[in-house]
């Protein structure tokens, strides 16, 4: 097989399995074959059929995102920017995100859009936790990413027939069907010949899943040694449904199941007992998600949007909550919404000391691969996969680089982003993305959104334009 040798690269973001952590090493040499990485360290000497000039490069793992949703998120920039429920404590969820969806035209276009964002960004690691569409192993395996294939199912759906109360219209048969769909496509995921796509059990969110679907899919994922993820704790509506049908919050009602543990993942949980604007009780959860190894993905822009935050990161990490990262939202760019997990840790505890950049750093590669079940992504070790990023260091925005990742994460973000290799195959090049029409899936994209925007009101309990909710920035005369 072919040996690829980046050689002499300035800087190389290498692990240290000694010391547990990530090191930099100064014109460092990467070589890997067949999809593995073999070398990883000073003077190579070994064979090499290609050689890449590392100079003026730094050299670091792929970014591992454990919460996304391709499908429909990229389609939302422009209607959901500012967009929340008044009445609904500023989400958008319930009242709006069922009408603004894309049809099935353009969700191939939704997919394409997100996934070059997230390549251009540095990710090489995606879970993709969608609802099953037709051609999606595909577009994944085509891609070039690593994608982690999240069906998501539910019992429920939820609706608002006046803006200020959500119900939830049941159909348990239906969710089990649906999960039983969902491993089905996991078992295509595993056998697809691409070898890149591994699976993940989704049931959707905490109060539109049934207590037997819930504990079913996680025994389920036990049996088959599945990672297990559901929306948790992430809005104040969800909380006091939850206290009012069960009397304990999420996290405790999840605990009562005895599905939180160290192969689960709460999306989001920011809606803690201590949260300040949910006043309940009592002071467990944070603890709870400790003692469990339970892990939390952490995705501060979606709620930057309308006002919220997980309060903090700093505090999670400190409390010896296991936490990775993801986008969930549009822009699909893992460098900023790294820049936004310390910029808003910081600000809610009022403390520029509450967390890192190797924080930061750990939770978007190494911590985020251990939430998903691996050890051989999110590090640069021989043995590893050969998924790395090759950074720009001559970029005018990574100037002054004394610190060449905080330069990235707080300045140059997806800009100085050269090169990208997943499974030792070369998928973005001169920061443009290799295995997808990027630019011409936005196009149509955006003539997809004029088709949802047309159907938008036939969705809606009031029928209203889409512009009485989300109006323009300015007026069109």
């Amino acid at each position: 097989m072919t040996i690829t040798v980046i050689k002499n690269a300035d800087i190389v973001v290498a692990w240290d399995a000694e010391a547990g952590q990530h090191v930099y090493l100064h014109g460092a040499d990467v070589a890997f074959e067949d999809g593995t990485l073999r070398f990883v360290g000073p003077r190579y000497e070994g064979q090499a059929d290609e050689t890449v000039d590392g100079s003026g490069r730094m050299v670091m793992p792929g970014l591992v995102n454990i919460h996304s949703h391709p499908s429909s998120e990229a389609l939302n920039k422009g209607f959901l920017d500012e967009l929340g429920s008044p009445a609904l404590y500023n989400s958008s969820l319930y009242e709006f995100m069922p009408i603004l969806r894309p049809d099935a035209e353009a969700v191939p276009d939704c997919v394409q859009v997100a996934y070059s964002e997230l390549l251009l960004s540095g990710v090489t690691t995606l879970a993709d936790l969608s609802v099953a569409h037709p051609g999606w192993l595909d577009l994944a395996a085509n891609s070039g990413l690593r994608v982690c294939v999240s069906p998501m199912f539910r019992s429920a759906r939820w609706y608002t027939k006046n803006g200020h109360v959500v119900e939830y219209e049941w159909d348990e048969k239906a969710g089990a069907a649906a999960m039983a769909t969902a491993f089905d496509v996991i078992e295509q995921a595993q056998k697809h010949p691409s070898g890149r796509l591994f699976g993940m059990v989704c049931p959707a969110q905490i109060d539109t899943c049934s207590e037997g679907l819930i504990k079913d899919s996680f025994a389920e994922a036990k049996r088959r040694g599945l990672p297990w993820q559901i929306h948790a704790a992430q809005s104040t509506v969800e909380f006091h449904e939850i206290t009012r049908r069960h009397g304990v919050t999420p996290i405790q009602w999840l605990e009562k199941l005895g599905v939180l543990g160290a192969t689960s993942i709460v999306g989001h949980g920011i809606f803690l007992d201590d949260y300040p604007r949910v006043a309940w009780h009592s002071r467990r959860d944070l603890a709870l998600l400790a003692e469990t190894d339970t892990i939390v993905a952490h995705c501060p822009t979606v709620f930057m949007r309308r006002g919220i935050a997980l309060d903090d990161f700093g505090r999670y990490r400190r409390a010896g909550v296991r936490i990775g990262m993801g986008t969930d939202t549009y822009p699909h760019n893992m460098l900023e919404e790294m820049r936004h997990v310390g910029y808003v840790a910081r600000m809610m505890a009022e403390n520029p000391r509450t967390l890192t950049t190797t924080d930061i750093f750990e939770a978007a590669t190494t911590a985020g691969a251990a939430a998903l079940g691996r050890d051989d992504i999110g590090r640069l070790e021989a043995g590893c996969k050969a998924d790395l990023v090759m950074v720009d260091l001559k970029h005018p925005m990574m100037q002054p680089r004394r610190d060449p990742v905080r330069s990235m994460v707080y300045a140059a973000a997806e800009r100085a982003v050269d090169r990208v290799y997943v499974d030792g195959r070369l998928v973005v090049r001169d920061g443009t993305v290799l295995t997808m029409d990027y630019p011409a899936a936005a196009l149509r994209l955006h003539e997809g959104q004029k088709r949802t925007e047309a159907a938008a009101p036939g969705n809606d309990w009031i029928k209203r334009p889409v512009t009485d909710y989300s109006p323009l920035t300015f007026p069109v005369k």
